[in-house]
């Protein structure tokens, strides 16, 4: 099973397809944290003025240490910016912040598909680290003829489906908070000119192909498991 070509080819291109991803980030990235925003604002003033025009000032920022380590914590109702972002004033910077803020904005609008992602974290956290376990003992118990191996191996499927789940319903909670983003940026007059808008949007649509990708990924190897369990049934 180790050695299934099939196996190999699904991981090499798994590899390649997250690789590209985020070779695009990082040329998207690299490129427009050169140009400056007219507006001088850096990402933390861009990322606070998003929030307070939506009166979420019960939210805070916070500088925090890595590369393009930007998140929205919603437990603690803070944006925590990587220093390339929280001090640039670049048109990236600024896009990612806001980007970051178009997730605190779910939040506090209980937008339906980020609801539905955060109640699949604790499945989708099993099935990551234990659904291919199932399924590899699954599989070595269907190997000795046991009955209930193929529950095992399917109940591992099932868990690795919700990774999936979890997947494809994380895309519209990217794509939206970027959406916002590009709304916002010009219409607070933090960008201005077709340029910036460019610069904008293809750091943001760029860093929205790696969850792409990673949802192809994952869809390849829920069936490529599916496909090893029914095919070791017959």
């Amino acid at each position: 099973m180790f050695f299934d070509p099939l196996y190999l080819m699904v991981m090499i291109a798994g590899l390649v397809i997250g690789g590209l991803a985020q070779l695009a980030v990082k040329g998207a990235y690299s490129r427009y944290s050169r140009v400056r925003a007219s507006s001088g604002a850096t990402g933390a003033q861009a990322a606070r003025l998003m929030l307070d025009s939506a009166g979420l000032q019960d939210v805070s920022i916070q500088r925090v240490g890595g590369f393009l380590s930007d998140h929205y914590d919603p437990r603690a109702k803070v944006i925590r910016l990587s220093p390339g972002v929280h001090d640039s004033q670049s048109v990236a910077a600024l896009g990612i912040a806001c980007h970051e803020a178009g997730h605190a904005v779910q939040h506090a609008r209980k937008y339906a598909p980020l609801v539905i992602r955060n109640a699949a974290v604790p499945l989708a956290g099993f099935g990551s680290n234990f659904a291919i376990i199932l399924v590899i003992i699954g599989l070595m118990l269907m190997g000795m003829h046991v009955a209930f191996g193929y529950t095992i191996a399917i109940a591992g499927v099932l868990f690795f489906g919700t990774v999936v789940f979890f997947q494809v319903v994380n895309l519209p909670v990217e794509f939206n908070a970027s959406a916002r983003a590009k709304k916002m940026l010009p219409q607070l007059g933090l960008i201005s000119g077709p340029s910036e808008m460019q610069g904008v949007n293809a750091v943001l649509n760029a860093a929205a192909m790696t969850y792409v990708a990673g949802t192809v990924v994952a869809i390849m190897q829920l069936l490529y498991w599916l496909s090893v369990v029914q095919g070791s049934r017959r």
